[in-house]
């Protein structure tokens, strides 16, 4: 596969091209080792096209972060300086601005709430306002949980916890759920990912692993299926994280 293992979005990568032993983004491998990549792919990182997609939903700074409760938004209506502030996101959520009133805000792009509040505003109070909405702070440590679970969203980390109590959180799986689910990881400029099956974790097979500040837990669902089904055909079930280039 060249310098790199590359899985497009229409790809096919047999599971046996990826040995089951990875290295964490810090380079300290969960499982004790300290492989990178895989041997079979003489030491290369895997590529996954659409992952950097996938993970701009949890990244700060990215254009498809998410606001989470804590977080401080700088809000500018252009020529209205007195709609413009700087407001926290409260642990519900929401925010609360002069004229529109309570506003939510968690799961929300920075794109998403300046085009809803442009419309609020313009709806019964300006004509053709301009409104800029900027995180100023990223202020909650948080994990975000994407596809089929019953309440997909961003929530607080504060203590220790697994990856079966956030699945807990977002209060369970859906009925067309998969019990196979990837976790994404960002830590020292580096990218990586690991496949969970949430029957062998239940089972004890596999030890429930413990989930990191930032990191992006994707369960299966039409949204997210192509790259999803891409990385379950490169993973194999384990307790490891594999490099992203």
């Amino acid at each position: 596969m060249g310098d790199g293992a590359t899985a497009s979005l229409g790809g096919d990568v047999s599971p046996q091209s990826v040995s089951a032993s990875f290295a964490d983004p810090a380079g300290a491998a969960a499982s004790g080792g300290s492989t990178v990549g895989s041997p079979a792919l003489g030491g290369a990182p895997v590529r996954v096209e659409g992952v950097d997609r996938l993970m701009a939903s949890a990244t700060p700074g990215s254009s498809g972060y998410k606001v989470g409760p804590q977080d401080v938004l700088e809000i500018s209506v252009f020529k209205v300086p007195e709609l413009s502030r700087s407001v926290q996101v409260a642990d519900a959520g929401s925010i609360n601005l002069p004229l529109v009133g309570e506003v939510d805000a968690a799961g929300k792009t920075a794109r998403d709430l300046e085009q809803e509040l442009t419309r609020k505003l313009g709806d019964k109070y300006l004509q053709s306002p301009q409104v800029t909405v900027f995180v100023k702070e990223y202020n909650s440590r948080r994990v975000t949980i994407e596809g089929a679970v019953k309440k997909p969203g961003v929530y607080p980390i504060r203590d220790r916890t697994s990856l079966l109590q956030f699945i807990s959180i977002a209060e369970g799986l859906t009925e067309l759920a998969d019990t196979e689910i990837v976790v994404f990881r960002q830590g020292g400029g580096q990218k990586s990912v690991a496949r969970f099956d949430l029957d062998d974790i239940r089972g004890g097979k596999t030890a429930d692993p413990d989930i990191r500040d930032g990191d992006l837990i994707v369960v299966n669902t039409s949204s997210t299926k192509t790259v999803y089904q891409n990385l379950l055909r490169i993973l194999p079930s384990t307790a490891s994280f594999l490099l992203l280039l």
